[in-house]
């Protein structure tokens, strides 16, 4: 059978086995044996599957390299790391030249993106000196780490590890009055909005889940955010009366697609069947949260997801249904990254996480 109708399990035990064979110091007997009985005893079929395939790599080496111009799907599914199915959907939807593209910028380390706590006067000084050799990224406010480790610093709240597009997101709903984030957790954008705004905002960071509400809460803590009210709440039923705010922030449940690089192993999790339920619920979402936006105030979406039923799939029937919402114009800074009225930030153009973002004007 083909590779991708193999059971999880063998194709598991395949691929730590490759990895110790072509990378790790690991005998290639040791190597082939530990596979193997990673498949189990009395599966003789799946056993003898394994033992062939690993003894073949350690005879001939590794396969010749495919040439991404010649044969780019067969590239794709082998050096680029992608499943069938999304590579014949990059290929179909973007070309063969920028879907070889963006499989290599997601099989890249991703950079690490920060921002410095406003309350903690050293807080750069103190990045410099933890060896993190910060630089200014195109976002406003958001540092790339050059080097070093965040951890520390983070934990003592000096710094957040945040990508450069969800820090861009939080400065597009950054609006005076009474906000709320509708799917807060792990609570960057809030904290964000709130270092942005100071007393001139209310954020009412909302998550649904306990145990994500306990994370929020204790960023919001951690960070010292005085004008976040953490609220367990949830965006398919908000308990709110209508136009009860100046802005919405929903940053929605996603395919998380355009986080590949940082989650490596998403492009095994899902398949294409997984995204209309996903764009199904983030339609739902919107429409529960639009009447809670006061006249004149905004509705901000995002998904850290480069596939278009997330993305203007769920826009364009909206704003079908809604005409008293329009895009509104996105500050300059911000429009190296337009597709149009819309944040795209992709990941074989912009370094980091890929992001959708559309901002809205409620008449």
């Amino acid at each position: 059978r083909p590779l991708e109708r193999q059971s999880p399990d063998v194709r598991a035990a395949l691929r730590l086995g490759a990895h110790q064979v072509l990378h790790l110091r690991v005998p290639p007997h040791a190597a082939v044996s530990e596979s193997v009985a990673l498949v189990g005893a009395g599966r003789a079929r799946a056993s003898g599957f394994v033992n062939a395939i690993l003894r073949r790599l350690v005879r001939d080496g590794p396969p010749r390299e495919v040439d991404p111009v010649l044969e780019p799907r067969r590239w794709l599914t082998t050096s680029g790391s992608l499943p069938a199915w999304l590579a014949d959907r990059w290929l179909e939807r973007l070309g063969p030249e920028t879907a070889v593209a963006r499989a290599r910028a997601l099989a890249e380390e991703p950079p690490t993106f920060f921002r410095a706590n406003p309350r903690v006067a050293d807080a750069l000084a103190r990045a410099e000196a933890a060896g993190l050799a910060p630089r200014p990224a195109a976002v406003p406010g958001a540092w790339e780490a050059a080097a070093g480790r965040i951890a520390d610093l983070a934990r003592d709240g000096v710094l957040y590890p945040q990508d450069q597009g969800s820090q861009l997101v939080a400065h597009l709903a950054a609006t005076p009055g009474t906000l709320l984030d509708a799917c807060a957790a792990p609570g960057g954008k809030s904290t964000l909005l709130d270092d942005l705004l100071g007393p001139s905002v209310r954020v009412i960071s909302a998550e649904p889940s306990s145990r994500r509400l306990r994370t929020l809460a204790n960023l919001v803590r951690r960070w010292g955010a005085p004008h976040v009210l953490v609220v367990g709440a949830d965006a398919l039923r908000p308990p709110y009366r209508g136009s009860s705010f100046d802005g919405v922030l929903l940053d929605a449940p996603c395919s998380g697609l355009g986080t590949i690089a940082r989650h490596p192993d998403l492009r095994w999790r899902l398949s294409a069947a997984d995204l209309p339920p996903l764009a199904e619920r983030q339609a739902a979402m919107l429409a529960s949260l639009a009447p809670l936006v006061k006249p004149g105030g905004l509705l901000v979406y995002a998904v850290c997801s480069v596939e278009p039923e997330e993305n203007e799939g769920v826009l364009a029937p909206f704003l079908a249904r809604h005409p008293e919402f329009a895009p509104e114009a996105l500050p300059s800074w911000a429009r190296p990254f337009a597709e149009g009225p819309y944040v795209s930030m992709r990941p074989e153009a912009h370094p980091g996480d890929a992001f959708f973002a559309a901002r809205l004007r409620r008449a």
